[in-house]
């Protein structure tokens, strides 16, 4: 919470001005009255039409002036809120890019898109209410009693009767709707999940005529959020009638007490109907304040689902070396005694990693599904922290490098080829912002992928759908080299990134890597003995741990696990064996 309080502190003058203007309008909704009064008892009662003119010119300048200052307090108020919702948007966005996966994983995405949109609007409405409301509902109750009283202490009477019934119904809505706002947000969340799975998915689902069973789930968790929020709206339903209830009767008994003190001479007419305005004020002020407790409510689930984001710190700090010095192995990774664990209680998915793998060297990978090899890059990269062990990129612990210095080292290409909303040539240039056109061009040459951009219409200005797929799942992984390729860094991770190409295509590649980057350290990880049969050294990888390693032919001789998927894949095309 304190971190929301840092980011409106930012703006505590703004939100003072608007408060200051607050005062100000209320002042003068205070004031009308009295001038009514005058216009009454004095004016019209006393067949002065003068006065009346006099002081129904001076009311009219107040009421301009009254709506002046309320308009700058709107203008000032939205201002605060909108800086503030801008802020935390930022922040919030900001924190996300920096969470770890772990973390990720944990709140969830559609909960994180949950959080930086509806949250946010929801402090953004507190804020407002609090600066703006609150001050005009304590002003109303404060001046607003002290002027009824100043008319007559009998009205009192009615305040003292009226208020504790605001003030029980105000208590009896806020503590049931109050649990209700974290059930409703949480509701929220898991729509959002649903929406952003089947939207991102919605290839799988129309391939596997799943549209029924996915309406059929989205349906239930919209209706799971629609019936919280009847439940709310349904409670919130009682205030205004109750108090519009005890409002009506307060107005019955400032006349009731009105009349027979002007029948006795103790009042006079305008004090009554000066009476009958102050009480609706008073009134009015209690039930804005019930609706801004309402707002305070489900703005305080939202606050602390925010803080949740903004306060958390990511598991994935920086270290203290920054590899601004110059290295003697430029691209040597080095595993020692490694295990990893997804959670504390889960089992190890690595254990007793160890393993050398030298500058310039192609490095490849090979295991059967699951048995640790994505996981095994990811602690290169520090997408995770190895729980036992160490890994070492050119003799230094990657704990120890700075994140951006660490990955600024590292080129990664991934299976799934994660594409932008922009041109192929944006796209490339993700991998080195800046990067000139001969950069581009060389690297999507040497991806091959120079010759299909070509034919495109535009070339390297076409433009690509969102997650890429206008083009087709070879295009996207050579485009995604293409990226990986113009970072020219000192290591290049391929997680089965060539999985979409043909053998031809693949094998180009290959021979363009040891042509052109041919110093850089290339680690493969592949499920076709085709794609690593001529890596310099291959490592087996078998239940969470390396059970050989070697070049092709020293573990066609020494390693079963490599011979059965060598045997396995030479009755399959894709194994590229004949």
């Amino acid at each position: 919470m304190k971190t929301l309080f840092k980011h409106l502190a930012r703006y505590w003058y703004f939100a003072l001005l608007a408060s200051g203007f607050m005062v100000a309008e209320v002042f003068v909704d205070l004031l009308q009255p009295r001038l009514m009064q005058r216009i009454v008892d004095e004016g019209i009662l006393g067949a002065d039409v003068s006065l009346v003119v006099s002081v129904g010119i001076k009311m009219i300048l107040v009421v301009v002036c009254g709506g002046l200052c309320g308009l700058l307090s709107g203008v000032f108020t939205n201002v605060t809120g909108e800086n503030l919702g801008n802020d935390l948007r930022k922040s919030c966005f900001n924190k996300i890019m920096h969470f770890s996966f772990a973390q990720t994983d944990r709140f969830s995405t559609g909960s994180l898109v949950t959080r930086i949109t509806s949250d946010v609007s929801q402090v953004q409405q507190l804020s407002k209410q609090m600066i703006r409301g609150f001050v005009r509902c304590i002003m109303f109750f404060v001046g607003g009693t002290s002027a009824l009283l100043s008319l007559n202490l009998s009205f009192g009477v009615i305040l003292a009767c009226a208020f504790p019934l605001i003030l029980l119904d105000v208590i009896f809505v806020v503590w049931k709707t109050n649990p209700l706002f974290k059930l409703l947000q949480n509701a929220l969340d898991r729509l959002n999940s649903i929406m952003q799975e089947n939207v991102g998915g919605i290839r799988v689902v129309k391939a596997f005529v799943q549209e029924k069973t996915e309406i059929e789930r989205f349906s239930k968790a919209n209706e799971d959020l629609v019936n919280t929020q009847f439940r709310v709206q349904m409670l919130l339903s009682f205030l205004r009638p109750v108090m519009n209830i005890v409002l009506n009767l307060a107005v019955v008994g400032i006349i009731m007490i009105g009349s027979k003190g002007v029948q006795k001479g103790d009042m006079a007419p305008g004090a009554v109907m000066a009476a009958i305005t102050y009480i609706s004020q008073i009134l009015n002020g209690m039930m804005m304040l019930a609706m801004i407790f309402q707002t305070l409510s489900r703005g305080t689930v939202s606050a602390k689902r925010l803080s949740e984001v903004l306060d958390s710190k990511s598991e994935i700090a920086d270290g203290d070396f920054s590899d601004r010095v110059s290295l003697q192995k430029r691209g040597s990774v080095v595993f020692k005694n490694v295990g990893f664990s997804y959670n504390e209680s889960g089992s190890p998915v690595l254990h007793d990693i160890n393993l050398e793998i030298k500058p310039g060297e192609t490095f490849a990978i090979i295991g059967s599904t699951g048995s640790g090899k994505t996981t095994l890059l990811n602690l290169v990269t520090r997408f995770y922290d190895c729980t036992e062990g160490s890994v070492e990129v050119d003799g230094i612990d990657v704990r120890r490098y700075e994140v951006k210095s660490l990955r600024e080292k590292v080129s990664v290409c991934l299976q799934k080829s994660e594409l932008f909303s922009s041109t192929i040539r944006e796209n490339v240039g993700i991998g080195k912002p800046g990067a000139t056109e001969k950069e581009i061009m060389d690297a999507c040459i040497a991806a091959q992928a120079h010759d299909f951009i070509m034919q495109q219409k535009d070339g390297y200005d076409t433009a690509v759908s969102e997650g890429g797929m206008s083009l087709s799942g070879g295009q996207r992984q050579r485009i995604a080299i293409s990226r990986a390729l113009v970072k020219k860094s000192d290591i290049l991770i391929f997680d089965d990134s060539t999985s979409a190409l043909d053998l031809r295509t693949e094998a180009n590649l290959y021979a363009a890597l040891d042509k052109n980057y041919s110093d850089v350290t290339k680690i493969i990880v592949a499920q076709r003995i085709a794609s690593v049969r001529n890596a310099d050294r291959i490592a087996v990888l078998d239940g969470g741990t390396i059970c050989a390693c070697g070049s092709h032919d020293e573990l066609m001789k020494t390693s079963p696990v490599y011979r059965d998927i060598y045997e396995s894949q030479l009755k399959s095309p894709e194994g590229g064996e004949k």
